[in-house]
C-alpha cells in the first residue's frame, strides 16, 4: 500500500490548512457519522465545551471552521467533543543519558492517518507535529523543547470528554514545560483512555494515564505501550504485543551498554515495529524528538526526515508499506 505523506509549513492556517481540509474531510465526515448524526454532540454543546476546556484555542478552532466553509457538521468534527471512537497501537519512550531524547512508533492503519507533518505557530507558539483529526495531533514538539506522544490505553471505556490528539495540540500551544502539561492533562477530560509521555527541555519527563471515568494518574515512567498500570482489555493486549513491547522498551533503556542511536534504530525492528496493517497497527513511522536541539526526526525503513524549527523542509512523498 502506498500513502502520500506531507510537510507543510503555514503560521497562520490559511490556505494550506484549507486544501489538506478539502481532500481529507470526506473521510472525516464517513468517521463522524459512523455512529449516526444524533450520537454526536450539537454545535453549542462543542463550542460550550471548548470555551470551559480550552479557550486560549477557541480563536484558532473559529478561524478552521471558516476556513473549511461554516457548516455544522465541520464545527461539531473540528470541536473533537465527545469523537466517534477509535482505537490505535504504538510505543513510546523517554531516554535520559546524554540529553533527553523521546522516541515513538505510531501504529494504526495506513488509510486513516492524516499523513502530514505541520510546522506551525496559530497561537504565537511555533509548533512541529505530526497531524491528526485535521488539527489535533499524535505526537509534536514545541519551540521552548516541550515534547508529548500519546499512545491508546488499552481499556473499551467510552465517556465525556475529548479526543486526546486535540488535547495534546492544546498543550504544545500553551505549555513550555512538563510540569504545565501535566496540568492540563489532569484538568481537560479525554473521552477514551491513553497515554501521554512528555518530556521536556530541562529533562523532566512523566506519562500520563488519562482515562474518562478517572482521576489522570502521573507517573515517573519513561515508557507507555498499549495498557495502563495493569492490563484491562487481555485480548487488545495480547493481538497488538502490548506487555512483550514494554518489556523489551524497559530492557534497552535498563541496558548500560545501549546508545542513543541504537535504541533509536530498535523501533524500526521488532518487537516495535510492526506490519500489522491489516488488523490497524502496523508501523506508519517513527518519531525522534531531541528537546535540547529543538529536532524532530522521522524515520521509515531506509529513509529518515530531519526537521527543525530553524531549518523546516517542506516536501511530498510517497510511503510503501508492505504487511
Amino acid at each position: 500500500m502506498i500513502v502520500p505523506f506531507r510537510a507543510a509549513q503555514e503560521f497562520d492556517a490559511g490556505p494550506k490548512w484549507k486544501e489538506l481540509f478539502e481532500l481529507l474531510w470526506p473521510a472525516y465526515h464517513a468517521w463522524f457519522l459512523k455512529e449516526g448524526d444524533a450520537a454526536r454532540p450539537s454545535y453549542p454543546a462543542c463550542r460550550a465545551a471548548l470555551r470551559r476546556h480550552m479557550p486560549e484555542i477557541v480563536p484558532t478552532f473559529e478561524c478552521l471552521v471558516d476556513l473549511a466553509g461554516g457548516s455544522d457538521s465541520v464545527a461539531r468534527c473540528l470541536s473533537l467533543y465527545r469523537p466517534t471512537p477509535y482505537l490505535t497501537g504504538c510505543s513510546q519512550a523517554v531516554w535520559m543519558r546524554r540529553e533527553p531524547m523521546l522516541v515513538r512508533n505510531y501504529d494504526y492503519h495506513p488509510k486513516l492517518w492524516d499523513g502530514v507533518l505541520w510546522h506551525t505557530a496559530w497561537n504565537g507558539r511555533q509548533v512541529i507535529a505530526m497531524s491528526d483529526c485535521l488539527w489535533g495531533l499524535l505526537d509534536g514538539i514545541n519551540e521552548d523543547g516541550l515534547v508529548v506522544s500519546l499512545s491508546f490505553g488499552g481499556r473499551k471505556v467510552v465517556g465525556d470528554g475529548f479526543g486526546i490528539p486535540l488535547v495534546l495540540r492544546y498543550v504544545l500551544e500553551t505549555c513550555g514545560r512538563v510540569s504545565q502539561a501535566i496540568e492540563v492533562l489532569q484538568r481537560v477530560p479525554s473521552h477514551m483512555s491513553y497515554n501521554v509521555t512528555l518530556v521536556d527541555a530541562a529533562g523532566n519527563f512523566a506519562t500520563v494515564f488519562v482515562a474518562p471515568d478517572r482521576p489522570a494518574i502521573v507517573t515517573r515512567r519513561p515508557l507507555a505501550t498499549n495498557h495502563q498500570r495493569t492490563v484491562e482489555w487481555s485480548q487488545y493486549a495480547h493481538a497488538t504485543a502490548s506487555l512483550e513491547r514494554e518489556r523489551f522498551l524497559a530492557s534497552c533503556l535498563e541496558d548500560p551498554h545501549e546508545t542513543p542511536e541504537r535504541f533509536a534504530t530498535r523501533f524500526l525492528e521488532p518487537p516495535l515495529f510492526s506490519t500489522a496493517f491489516a488488523q490497524g497497527w502496523g508501523t506508519l513511522y517513527t518519531a525522534t524528538y531531541r528537546p535540547l536541539a529543538r529536532e524532530a526526526i522521522y524515520g521509515w525503513p531506509g529513509y529518515t526526515c530531519w526537521q527543525s524549527f530553524e531549518r523546516f523542509t517542506e516536501l511530498l512523498m510517497s510511503v510503501e508499506y508492505r504487511a
